[in-house]
């Protein structure tokens, strides 16, 4: 039996990149997939590409409003949510010096608020048994120059992974971080090759992940697989973090 067969998951931020990866391999493995994105194009198209029932919502992560009519949408179908990534992120340069007020609200808005407010819109559905995974990123343990405000987002989703496990495991429910390194995604293949070398020289493994690397560890710590597993960060980096 699949790993994932009649469980209800649902991607906020599953239109493209990791985020669509994991809403696939998730229904592969027999997930019931719900997935957000901003573009009413970007996700119908993301799941008829996946397939197997798969739904795609419109949504914007930054608003509360439009999380809760996501979650409605999934609990009026199905009444439970089981599995919930949130994955929705924005990353924009910014040194010290440079960074704006809407610099930081911007990103603090999508890549921190958007967990918070998608976590408590999702809790009513959630289930013993139930898990969370926060997509989280190297960047939130190590400097990243010019990258600072990204990487203290990222570092916020570990510290409320740590809160959030504490908080939800009398209920039964697990909250974990993945946290990739520099991967693959259609974004990056746009990137200048100098830029790609830069960022592929820090990793052990010499290259960057593959969305469905990434998508791979999501996906473990959502199953029964994971059933112990808690409060924990694992870094699909190559090494990039660890060494």
């Amino acid at each position: 039996m699949a790993r994932m067969t009649d469980k209800i998951a649902l991607v906020v931020g599953g239109a493209k990149g990791i985020g669509l990866a994991t809403a696939r391999a998730l229904a592969q493995e027999g997930a019931t997939v719900f997935l957000t994105g901003r573009s009413r194009t970007e996700v119908e198209g993301a799941a008829d590409a996946i397939g197997h029932g798969a739904r795609g919502l419109v949504a914007d992560a930054a608003r509360q409003d439009d999380l809760a009519r996501a979650v409605e949408t999934v609990v009026q179908a199905h009444g439970r949510i089981e599995a919930l990534v949130l994955n929705a992120g924005i990353s924009e340069p910014g040194a010290i010096g440079d960074v704006t007020s809407d610099h930081f609200d911007g990103l603090f808005s999508v890549n921190v608020r958007g967990p918070v407010f998608g976590l408590q819109a999702a809790l009513p559905a959630m289930r013993q048994g139930g898990a969370v995974v926060l997509i989280g990123s190297v960047a939130g343990m190590i400097g990243v120059s010019g990258y600072g405000t990204y990487a203290a987002t990222k570092a916020a989703l570990r510290s409320y992974a740590r809160t959030w496990t504490l908080e939800l495991a009398p209920r039964g429910i697990r909250v974990n971080v993945v946290a990739p390194g520099p991967t693959d995604t259609a974004m990056m293949a746009v990137v200048p090759e100098d830029v790609r070398a830069r960022l592929i020289a820090p990793i052990p493994l010499g290259r960057m992940a593959r969305p469905e690397e990434v998508a791979a560890a999501a996906v473990f710590l959502l199953s029964d697989e994971a059933s112990f597993i808690a409060g924990s960060e694992l870094h699909v980096d190559g090494g990039m973090g660890q060494v």
